[in-house]
């Protein structure tokens, strides 16, 4: 079974938000739906619930249409805030869950477990404008999962949190996975999807540019990269002259580079002691997504897709 996204189109006036875009999530899996702001992510998300009209396309879970799906299946953490300011955190969470048919005692408790494993169990009784975007971003993930659906769609979710929290939100992933949940984020933070995703589609100015695995997107984009490591800070300096190899990130601890097709590594390292480079460390590397998604759209996911020009 799948989540199938098939030829769906959409149009603002004359903005063509959604191209045909086509693409499939497995079931069972954290998918990646990557792009700059503006791409397309969340119009794809609000057809997907019913929220906006498709002009044409269809999206299905199995051989059923997403619309014909019974409104619990779904799980959605939008991107801008949509708690009730005045409310306190479990009152909303308990009401949240009873729109699903929720039992408000089970859905009390199991709202107390998940403020513990985030470690905000002490704001249960705060009304929601009193708590910090962080702590209102886990709140709203906790009204999405309260009813366990089993696609959980999230839009940006990491957006506001801190290492920490990532972290925590990491962990909520991965235990949700376990359960046979199946879960779509979008977002930009290649580094990321790149931790968490097993598949993702990379989308631009409404167009799928690409999809698949990670690992097969790796492979397939022939690229080889290394990383390097010198004793000294002035290492790196020898790499500057060589042929084949351009350098993509220098680092405080390690360098970056990108190998020539014809380039042979062993050569390669061959070439920097030669040198006299004092080498620590040379370890051939596969692209990042990062690095794919640069290729792919010509700029990194971080400049917004709405203020180019089309």
């Amino acid at each position: 079974m799948s989540l199938e996204i098939d030829r769906v189109t959409k149009r603002y006036g004359a903005t063509l938000a959604l191209d045909a875009i086509e693409f499939a999530v497995p079931a069972g899996q954290i998918f990646g739906f990557l792009g700059a702001n503006g791409a397309g992510k969340t119009t794809t998300m609000r057809i997907c619930l019913g929220v906006i009209p498709a002009d044409s396309g269809e999206i299905r879970w199995g051989s059923r249409p997403a619309l014909d799906l019974p409104r619990r299946i779904w799980g959605y953490l939008p991107e801008e805030r949509g708690l009730y300011p005045r409310l306190t955190v479990l009152d909303q969470l308990v009401y949240f869950a009873s729109l699903y048919g929720e039992n408000p005692h089970e859905a009390r408790r199991e709202a107390r477990n998940w403020l513990a494993r985030f470690r905000i169990s002490e704001l249960e009784g705060r009304r929601a404008e009193e708590l910090s975007k962080g702590n209102q971003q886990k709140v709203q993930f906790i009204a999405a999962i309260l009813h366990e659906p089993e696609i959980l769609l999230m839009d940006e979710p990491f957006t506001g949190l801190d290492p920490v929290n990532v972290g925590l939100l990491k962990e909520a992933f991965d235990e949700l996975r376990e359960r046979g949940r199946t879960i779509i984020f979008s977002t930009h933070q290649m580094e990321l999807a790149e931790a968490l995703c097993e598949s993702v589609a990379i989308i631009d100015r409404g167009r799928v540019v690409a999809g698949g695995s990670v690992r097969s997107l790796k492979q397939a984009a022939g690229r080889r990269t290394a990383r390097l490591a010198f004793d000294d800070a002035g290492g790196a300096a020898w790499l500057e002259g060589l042929v084949g190899v351009s350098v993509i990130r220098f680092g405080a601890d390690y360098t970056d580079v990108q190998l020539a097709d014809d380039a042979d590594p062993p050569a390669v390292l061959r070439q920097i002691l030669s040198r006299g480079a004092p080498v620590t460390r040379f370890e051939l590397r596969e692209p990042t997504l990062e690095a794919l998604f640069i290729d792919l759209v010509g700029r990194p996911a971080e400049e917004p897709a709405e203020t180019l020009a089309p």
